[in-house]
């Protein structure tokens, strides 16, 4: 039966066993702090070539993206800046949120890779099979935040009491509104995969997140909250509601996928060693 066991930075083949043996001891690599230090370095680098590189890409496209969130602010004059600089800058921002969107794939792989040297073979193979699905997800919640929960919301406040107030709003509150429901949806709508990790890492099973309903309700209620810049309740729901589904979805993609976790795995495998 295969032993987990530390081997300080050596490299070995086992005679008759193949990468994709289940029979093939999981080794670990031992690390100095500089070691650590260095890898750190050159996944980060990565990650900043990356962007940069996505960066540059994206003032292709900046100019109509601009467009349409003036568009769907209803701001038929334009965007009202309050600085000569704001121009520059908020058309920069916009790039650069793109820029981080498009490389959110190379930037939770790099991370995945500095995480990896720690973890086994069955952590490492869940891990990298998931990347997948962080990156459609992400996708899906920029795009749902850009194409309807943005604009319904905008088009709710620009109409609440129309005559009383006058819609003239600002550039700047208008374009951090849209990145903040997009980086935001984009990350909250990583929920089925987080609870899949943990259901097959061992921390929660699928039965607690069901009993638990209830309580991650609320969670994802303050969630909504924290990600909706506007407190009013319509622009709350358009955030909660797809969460919710989402952590629906998250228990029975666990149910499915995660019966057996990990840790049970490896205790079975230790047992039937012993």
């Amino acid at each position: 039966m295969a032993r987990s066991f530390r081997v300080p930075n050596v490299r070995f083949k086992v005679p008759g066993l193949s990468k994709s043996d289940p029979n093939l001891p999981d080794v670990f690599e031992e690390m100095t702090l500089q070691e650590h230090l260095e890898e750190l370095r050159d996944r980060i680098m990565r990650i900043v070539i990356g962007i940069v590189i996505a960066l540059v890409g994206s003032f292709v496209f900046v100019r109509p993206v601009m467009e349409q969130i003036r568009e769907k602010a209803n701001a038929t004059q334009g965007l009202d800046i309050s600085s000569p600089t704001d121009t520059l800058t908020l058309t920069f921002r916009v790039a650069l949120y793109m820029a981080i969107s498009i490389t959110m794939p190379i930037i939770v792989y790099q991370i995945v890779r500095f995480l990896a040297p720690g973890l086994t073979r069955r952590e490492k193979r869940m891990l990298f099979s998931s990347l997948p699905f962080v990156t459609v997800l992400f996708i899906g919640g920029v795009t749902y935040a850009y194409f309807v929960a943005a604009p319904r919301a905008l088009d709710f406040l620009s109409g609440f009491m129309e005559g009383i107030y006058s819609w003239d709003p600002d550039g700047k509150e208008v374009i951090n509104f849209f990145l903040t429901l997009m980086m935001g949806l984009g990350l909250a709508f990583q929920l089925p995969v987080i609870m899949f990790i943990l259901a097959k890492l061992g921390v929660v099973s699928a039965l607690k997140m069901r009993l638990w309903r209830k309580y991650a309700y609320v969670v994802l209620l303050i969630v909504s909250a924290v990600i909706t810049p506007s407190t009013d309740p319509i622009n709350m729901a358009l955030v909660a509601v797809p969460l919710v589904i989402l952590y629906e979805i998250g228990v029975i993609v666990s149910s499915l996928f995660a019966k057996t976790s990990i840790r049970e795995a490896d205790a079975a495998e230790t047992a039937t060693a012993g």
